[in-house]
């Protein structure tokens, strides 16, 4: 079995990745079939999350009456009524984000498998699995920034639960109570506490991965993603290859992907995205992301900035750093 595993060395990635990844029209093969009918099904739900997080209005006026005027019973039960089904979201989102770690152990599974002999080969065969990669990586984000700007949800949810506990006390029925028990609660509420929960997901879930797997070289997974980065750069970058997008939404969608997939290879690698020894070409991916109109990259750049794990490290280059600030 052991010389079967094939460990691939920085040799095996010097040259970078040139082919097109076709995120628009990349159709599963037979081969590629049964993990992208499984992947597909979660998927199929991302959008309808996505605008029901960014309808999400929260209970905010409901909340303050009711902690302002505490012996006023009509106004504890109209936020109380306020807060029930918008929690029913909120475990709604949290459900799908477990949902979205077991359609990630899917793909991965198929594009570090030992089929192919490394991760570009990986790629270029299995586009339609690496296009559904990239829309995970592509809700992730979307996901985070829509949280990030939405202070209602954590306020809607330690308000559920301090009313709950008040009601537990006080021996009252809580017709809410079925929805969440305590134990899914905390989850719930550690879920939410993070900055950018959907990339906490996916990070803990590629590094499970890992662990999972022992008898795969970590670096069948992170060269997977380095080489997705890599694709990505060089499609940004490349005329021929970007005048093949269809859209300009394309090219914002490898965009998000490309630092997606550099923030997940951050968390996973040992020494991360911003090390020497790294083989994502930061400098480079930094530069692409800065030849855009500004406006449309501010967030891309911030998720750079502030959701990666090794950035400030000592052994980060200050060149790098320079390209950041």
């Amino acid at each position: 079995m052991g010389n079967l595993l094939k460990v691939l060395t920085c040799a095996d990635l010097e040259q970078e990745p040139n082919f097109f990844l076709d995120f628009e029209n990349a159709q599963p093969t037979d081969a590629e079939r049964e993990v992208w009918d499984q992947v597909d099904v979660v998927l199929k739900d991302a959008k309808g999350i996505l605008d029901e997080l960014q309808a999400y209005k929260g209970a905010g006026q409901e909340i303050r009456e009711a902690i302002q005027n505490p012996s006023d019973e009509a106004l504890q039960e109209q936020a109380w009524a306020a807060v029930v089904p918008l929690v029913g979201k909120l475990k709604k989102f949290y459900e799908f984000s477990q949902r979205l770690e077991a359609a990630l152990h899917s793909l991965l599974g198929a594009l570090t498998s030992m089929t192919y002999n490394d991760p570009t080969q990986h790629l270029e065969r299995e586009q339609a699995l690496a296009k559904q990669f990239a829309e995970i990586l592509h809700f992730t984000l979307r996901f985070d920034e829509l949280k990030m700007t939405n202070p209602a949800i954590q306020n809607d949810f330690s308000y559920y639960r301090r009313t709950l506990s008040r009601m537990r006390i006080n021996n009252v029925p809580a017709e809410g109570e079925n929805e969440v028990n305590n134990e899914l609660a905390n989850r719930i509420s550690l879920f939410y506490a993070d900055a950018t929960p959907m990339l906490k997901t996916l990070s803990d879930g590629t590094t499970k991965f890992v662990s999972e797997h022992k008898n795969l070289p970590i670096e069948n997974t992170t060269d997977c993603l380095s080489t997705m980065a890599m694709v990505c750069k060089v499609m940004l970058e490349t005329p021929e290859y970007r005048s093949r997008f269809s859209s300009e939404e394309t090219a914002s969608f490898c965009l998000r992907v490309m630092v997606g997939v550099i923030i997940l290879y951050d968390y996973v690698h040992p020494v991360g995205a911003f090390a020497k020894s790294s083989k994502i070409d930061m400098k480079g991916c930094i530069k692409v992301l800065k030849d855009q109109p500004p406006n449309s990259v501010e967030g891309l750049l911030n998720a750079l900035r502030y959701t990666t794990k090794h950035l400030n490290d000592e052994s980060t280059n200050k060149a790098i750093k320079n390209m950041l600030q």
